[in-house]
């Protein structure tokens, strides 16, 4: 194994161009493909930046061609040497129209052949790259991934700052309190049978900071929830979480419209407009989500008065019963073949529809097996209600008007991946407004919070919470939604005590549990608390979607799986019994 102590690196392999010919240049980093040429040796040679081909003439130094021999991939070298024009060039890579004639090699560590492949997507399942990460991180498209990631947590420090906000540290180990997913718990040494919690959110501390006079708060901070898994979810994720003293709804708009937008005219280029808001109810009614995809149509429409005296029984019954009749026109998609149609039937009965009414659009109405039973003025008004054409298909669904808007929002989403009516460059961005404050919960049979309890309901519906409706109440709550993705969501905060207490006892929290668990917060709010708010964003779903990226994982340098566990290092693995008796801890 050589040095290279006396070779300062004096520029990365990407950076070289036709502009620095004739420069003498030290390289440091990785072989990337080793190519010999009759007697002319040629190595790409990569580092963060790219690669560059370096040359190894056995006319020039033949002791240096016979050690160039030797290279393989992934070898760590140095290399001294000229930049020359190439006499060919490669108009596939940024440094294609030089190279780098060798006059000094440094073999820093040789490599054993790497279970994937550096330099090309090898097709390698997902378990064997987390498992040998480092190398995966290697390779070109990962790297871009995760400097893309630092270039946009640099940019978000750079845009907050200069809007007023303060950077401040809140703690890891933290008192554990109920924030909607299970805690993870860390055991106290010094104080026996007492636990930390990691923090989900900083969410009351930067409470307790508007309290304390700081008037606007950020912080890229890690937070942690222990729940099932998916691709857009991680045991521990990063947020960019911000807080304001003295803020409306509007101004919450306003003030993180700009920055978002601003982020990404400065990160990638993109120009997102004003970004426009909608209210859960009208969310939830035109596209059956509350975060919805809004690059592409396909509304919802309630079309039950149009059925009112058919003489189709299912929709009839359905009207009688108080429920909806939902539809939606799909664009250009009477190509579907009945394979296809009884594919997305199977989408709404899995959300609990029982079942899908069709039709194609042709100049005569409506082709399809349940055309007959409606009445041509009937099929008239529906094709005019939905704008629909010839070569449209209409969907229907009858059902419950929370199923009906649930199937039909999956089967919108469904045909518009099939149609692929959505591209990954394009950026939709939605303000999604007024939630409820509570949702029931079936597990429990209980009300619980839709966000968190210390959101403040609307003004208006402040009454509610003292009548048997308080379930009713809706909140100053509101989501920022990227292409059917929730990428941001925050609310204006409780800042009174007496209201916090009062929505702590419909959440069936009793003063003495609020006192424990909360009791720290409800005394602060006794000494002038302003009112406040805030959002925070999802770092790692945000920088995937705008990468077009499908799973956060390829955001994140050492992600988890699944099951929550890194390949990598075998994490969570055990402890020994040493560890847990000074814990004064028993498995059982």
């Amino acid at each position: 194994m050589e040095t290279d102590s006396d070779l300062k690196r004096t520029q990365y392999c990407g950076d070289l161009r036709l502009e620095h010919e004739g420069k003498d240049v030290v390289l440091k980093g990785w072989v990337d493909r080793r190519r010999d040429l009759g007697k002319l040796i040629f190595i790409d040679l990569r580092d963060r930046t790219g690669k560059c081909q370096v040359v190894f003439n056995p006319e020039k130094d033949a002791e240096l061609h016979k050690k160039a021999e030797k290279l393989r991939g992934e070898f760590v070298i140095a290399v001294v040497g000229k930049i020359v024009k190439r006499v060919q060039a490669n108009a596939t890579i940024s440094t294609g129209e030089i190279e780098v004639v060798v006059s000094d090699l440094r073999i820093l560590n040789e490599a054993e052949t790497p279970p994937i492949a550096i330099n090309e997507d090898g097709g390698e399942s997902e378990e064997i790259r987390l498992k040998y990460r480092f190398l995966d991180l290697r390779r070109p498209a990962m790297q871009k991934n995760i400097m893309f990631r630092a270039a946009v947590m640099q940019e978000t420090r750079q845009l907050l700052s200069k809007m007023g906000f303060i950077e401040i540290e809140t703690p890891i180990l933290m008192k554990s309190t109920p924030e909607g997913a299970r805690d993870f718990l860390v055991p106290s040494r010094v104080n026996k049978g007492k636990f930390y919690a990691l923090p989900q959110s900083p969410q009351t501390y930067k409470q307790l900071l508007m309290v304390s006079g700081f008037d606007k708060y950020f912080q890229i901070a890690k937070c942690f929830r222990d729940e099932d898994l998916r691709a857009d979810r991680q045991p521990e994720f990063t947020q960019i979480d911000i807080e304001m003293s003295f803020p409306t709804p509007q101004v919450i708009y306003d003030t993180f419209g700009k920055f978002v937008a601003d982020l990404f005219k400065h990160t990638i280029g993109v120009d997102v407009g004003k970004i426009p808001s909608m209210s859960y109810y009208d969310a939830m009614n035109i596209y059956g989500s509350d975060k919805p995809d809004t690059r592409f149509g396909m509304e919802m429409h309630t079309v039950s008065l149009l059925f009112a005296k058919t003489e189709f029984k299912v929709f009839r019954s359905v009207v009688e019963s108080g429920g909806a009749i939902k539809a939606i026109n799909a664009p250009a998609c009477g190509d579907l073949t009945r394979k296809v149609v009884d594919q997305l039937t199977e989408v709404v009965v899995a959300s609990g529809a029982k079942g899908l009414v069709w039709g194609k659009v042709n100049d005569q109405g409506l082709e399809g097996p349940s055309a007959k039973f409606f009445a041509p003025e009937t099929i008239s008004a529906l094709v005019q209600n939905l704008n629909a054409k010839p070569g449209d298909m209409v969907f229907m669904v009858a059902a419950d008007t929370t199923v009906a808007n649930k199937a039909l929002g999956a089967l919108r989403l469904e045909i518009a991946k099939r149609k692929e009516m959505a591209k990954k460059d394009q950026f939709s961005l939605l303000w999604v407004t007024e939630f409820p404050l509570f949702e029931y919960s079936e597990t429990d049979k209980r009300w619980s919070p839709m966000h968190h309890p210390f959101t403040a309901p609307l003004e208006e519906d402040i009454s509610l919470l003292y009548s048997p409706e308080y379930y009713l109440a809706r909140a100053r709550a509101y989501d920022l939604v990227l292409n059917g993705n929730e990428i941001g969501g925050g609310s204006i905060r409780i800042h009174s005590a007496g209201l916090q207490s009062k929505v702590f006892e419909l959440l069936g929290i009793s003063e003495a549990e609020a006192q424990r668990k909360f009791g720290f917060l409800l005394n602060a709010f006794k000494y002038g608390a302003p009112p406040h708010g805030g959002l925070a964003f999802g770092l790692d779903r945000l920088v995937m979607i705008m990468l077009g990226l499908d799973s956060i994982r390829d955001v994140i340098p050492f992600p988890k799986t699944t099951t929550a566990q890194s390949l990598m290092d075998d994490c969570p693995s055990t402890v020994d019994a040493g560890q847990l008796k000074e814990l004064g801890i028993r498995l059982e």
